[in-house]
């Protein structure tokens, strides 16, 4: 179990199950401070205490290939007061290339002004694996080329029930046909559930997820 950082109630909020491994973390806009749970250490191949989580410390570790910064997108969910999604590579302390999806949104205060940006890591690392070198760059390249609430939506999916991103999508589709609605609002409807929850709802289960997807109301 992770020891918890302060002001964590939007991290529980957007906790999601353990079917893939999942790390929360937090960053203050005011003094650019970064909080990171130990599973996004555990990513980066780091114990607590080792260093101190920092947009330096991705920009580090970020896969030179691979375009996405994900202190820029953090920056970008900032002005634009939307929930991100970024899939991308990361080069851990001893190199292991890892593939990791980033989601998150940004915490406002009373006034409407963004004060933070919380959200979660997932490590796709043995997904993407199985999907094949090719064809996980491409999937790389195209997830992180696209924000927004079905990114966002895909990446809790994922994260309670496996599977890739084509599985997550095509979740999403089906439940936007089963209700005769737009995928896009399936997407919204979804975010918008999981950021509501509180830290006492516990981890987001797969039946929960399924009763989401339907519709149903909480």
């Amino acid at each position: 179990m992770s020891t918890e950082g302060p002001d964590l109630d939007h991290e529980q909020a957007l906790a999601v199950g353990e079917s893939l491994d999942v790390g929360r973390f937090r960053v203050d806009l005011a003094t650019d401070r970064w909080w990171w749970s130990d599973e996004v250490f555990e990513m980066h191949g780091f114990e607590r205490g080792e260093v101190v989580p920092s947009a330096e410390l991705l920009a580090a570790h970020k896969h030179p290939d691979d375009l996405v910064q994900v202190d820029h997108v953090v920056r970008e969910a900032v002005a634009s007061r939307e929930p991100f999604s970024s899939v991308h590579r990361i080069l851990n302390a001893s190199g292991t290339v890892r593939t990791v999806a980033v989601v998150g949104r940004a915490v406002l205060d009373d006034d409407g002004e963004p004060v933070a940006v919380s959200g979660y890591f997932v490590d796709l690392t043995a997904t993407q694996r199985s999907a094949g070198q090719a064809q996980a760059t491409e999937s790389i390249r195209a997830a992180a080329a696209s924000r927004g609430a079905i990114e966002q939506a895909k990446g809790i999916v994922m994260a309670v029930r496996g599977g890739d991103a084509d599985a997550a999508f095509g979740a999403l589709r089906e439940a936007g046909s089963r209700r005769e609605v737009r995928l896009r609002t399936v997407a919204e409807d979804l975010v918008e559930a999981v950021a509501a929850r509180s830290g006492d709802d516990g981890p987001l289960s797969a039946a929960e997820l399924d009763r989401l997807l339907g519709g149903a109301e909480g």
